[in-house]
């Protein structure tokens, strides 16, 4: 992985000091397209940009949260990913079989349809790009998880549908204003996140769906704040604000209206850029495998942890897996503590509770008086055993 874009942070640095080059509108066809914001084209905002690529490099991550007021280009960033996602091996069956399956746990590990295909000689799977999956607010918990097909009352035959979770396996999940999600969806979501599968059960079905994907959310504070269980489940948190300097606010607005003006001329002036960035995410999750943490990045990390008073384990696994991809975006085979220290903000950020602190302050008092108590009991008792010991030596 030798000279590798010039590294994430060089290329961040050279597309955020780009300027906009004065293109003619285009000739309106009336035809709608698919042409997202240019990645690398959102002025700023760089712990968001890179917390976005270091997920994407590293699933084991956990994902990444986007905290942050309306209008800071949160939903526009996760959306604009999909210019730069690699290729994944996508399961040609409706279950997600996959030939890792068979390498784990033999054929009777994928369904009888797929083992006939390996048994045949075809291929299980096909390459695609990863997807961007977008769970919509008004969404039911039949369209997350999947459902009875409206068609099977027509054809007086049972059949399943497979729901978001499922067809967000091996993609990116984007669950934008996830604060205001209902609650059974999140959990479904989150329980799916953990396992990298869920069970549905409908009727005389019962159905195991892979839900392997990279989570990511957003959320405006103002609107409500996340319950600690589901805030835990985010890996990387990042704290989004306005951009603050008025040259940089004037460029996202000479961008901005440079896209709407003429979308193709904004796509083309980032096109090689972007190709290289989608080239260094590919080579940077073929190498992540045997990239290493360094023990001086172990104790450096722990350290932070315990000075934190951070609780959950899951604290180490984002600032570890953060900081190896970090490493492996830099063309490197260990990370070391500045790569703990890059990442440290975005993996440790609201992962301590008020509320345990005081709990567990309020049991410690309690603890302490209880054990005083206690001790109390024993010197007593104590004493009494040596009063009796004394009085049977005197009269022996």
């Amino acid at each position: 992985m030798s000279d590798v874009i010039l590294s994430l942070n060089d290329l961040l640095d050279r597309a955020n000091s780009k300027r906009f080059l004065e293109a003619p509108p285009p000739e309106d066809l009336g035809l709608a397209e698919h042409l997202p914001f240019p990645f690398l084209a959102i002025v700023g905002q760089r712990e968001m940009k890179l917390g976005l690529l270091l997920a994407v490099i590293n699933p084991h991550i956990g994902g990444v949260l986007l905290v942050g007021p309306r209008g800071t280009a949160k939903t526009t960033a996760v959306r604009s990913l999909t210019g730069l996602l690699p290729e994944v091996d996508r399961s040609r069956c409706a279950y997600g079989c996959l030939p890792e399956d068979i390498s784990s746990g033999g054929v009777d590990a994928v369904c009888p349809q797929c083992a006939k295909r390996f048994a045949e000689g075809e291929p299980l799977t096909y390459k695609d790009r990863v997807h961007l999956i977008e769970l919509p607010l008004n969404a039911r918990l039949e369209d997350v998880v999947g459902g009875l097909d409206d068609r099977t009352s027509v054809h007086n035959r049972l059949r399943l549908h497979r729901g978001i979770l499922a067809r967000a396996d091996r993609n990116l999940l984007y669950l934008d204003e996830v604060n205001l999600l209902p609650d059974d969806i999140v959990d479904a979501i989150l329980d799916a996140a953990a396992q990298g599968i869920y069970t549905l059960n409908r009727g005389p079905f019962t159905v195991t769906y892979n839900a392997r994907f990279v989570l990511i959310g957003s959320m405006n504070p103002e609107e409500g704040h996340l319950r600690p269980q589901i805030l835990d489940r985010f890996g990387l948190r990042v704290l989004v604000r306005g951009l603050e300097d008025v040259e940089e606010r004037l460029e996202a607005y000479r961008r901005t209206i440079a896209y709407q003006t003429n979308k193709h001329s904004v796509v083309e002036q980032y096109a090689e850029a972007s190709e290289g960035i989608h080239q260094e995410i590919v080579a940077a999750r073929q190498a992540l495998p045997t990239v290493e943490l360094s023990s001086q990045a172990e104790h450096f990390g722990l350290d932070l942890i315990q000075r934190m008073g951070i609780d959950s384990l899951r604290a180490e696994i984002t600032l570890f897996e953060a900081a190896r991809a970090h490493a492996v975006a830099d063309g490197r085979q260990e990370a070391d503590p500045d790569d703990i220290q890059a990442v440290a903000s975005m993996a440790l950020r609201l992962r301590r509770s008020a509320f345990m602190e005081d709990f567990f302050r309020t049991r410690d008092q309690e603890e302490t008086e209880l054990n005083d108590l206690l001790n109390k009991r024993r010197r007593k008792k104590g004493r009494k055993s040596e009063t009796k010991k004394s009085r049977n030596q005197e009269e022996s």
